[in-house]
């Protein structure tokens, strides 16, 4: 992916911010990647988030976390880093409702027995409300989730890919386990309504997770 932003556009703050965010991933993948590496991809996430953000203050926060998840993944695909857990990828159209109630079940669920991602096709602006406070009446909170693109390293890092709706724009990549779950959008939805489908992906969740590690049931 080329960069699309030049340092002369962005704030004192967040040239700052950016140069702490290389710091930070250069100390952790020391070892795993070299400098120009985590560079491109801290720059190649700040693009993906920088043509849709509300709060620009936070780019280069949002930016290090995604570019640390894409790292994660390119270390698993390219054989650097395998602790052999599980991954699970959770993938609807914006990122901001259903795989984020997903991502947020199987991470409580899973603690450290497997690790879990979401994505979608079209990132939205922000998670859905109704999602969050509905995952928040069975105390988890998605607050600080933030909708986010699928990427190649991501997908091929994922054992199972779970799709809820983004039809053929949902990545195929060959040698991952792939499942549909047929789910009504909450978009738009009151959280009563979105309860019904909270609940069946708890259930769904609850019988992946069983499948993929007994001893975290």
């Amino acid at each position: 992916m080329t960069s699309t932003w030049h340092r002369d556009t962005l704030s004192i703050d967040q040239r700052l911010a950016l140069k702490t965010a290389a710091g930070n991933l250069a100390r952790q993948f020391d070892g795993t990647f070299g400098t120009e590496t985590i560079e491109r991809f801290l720059h190649s996430s700040y693009d993906e988030f920088a043509g849709r953000a509300v709060v620009l203050n936070y780019l280069p926060l949002l930016a290090e976390k995604f570019a640390r998840q894409r790292l994660q993944a390119l270390a698993r695909v390219e054989g650097r880093s395998s602790d052999g857990r599980p991954v699970v990828l959770f993938l609807c159209t914006h990122n901001a409702g259903r795989s984020q109630m997903a991502l947020g079940f199987f991470t409580h669920l899973a603690g450290d027995h497997a690790i879990a991602w979401s994505g979608g096709s079209e990132p939205g602006t922000s998670v859905n409300p109704a999602a969050v406070a509905a995952m928040a009446e069975r105390g988890i909170d998605i607050s600080a989730e933030y909708p986010k693109p699928w990427t190649d390293e991501i997908v091929r890092a994922a054992d199972v890919v779970i799709t809820m709706g983004c039809g053929d724009a949902c990545p195929v990549f060959p040698g991952r386990r792939y499942e549909e779950w047929v789910l009504d959008d909450p978009a738009g939805l009151t959280v009563d309504d979105v309860r019904p489908i909270r609940d069946e992906i708890e259930r769904r969740v609850r019988v992946l997770l069983a499948e993929l590690v007994p001893a975290a049931r």
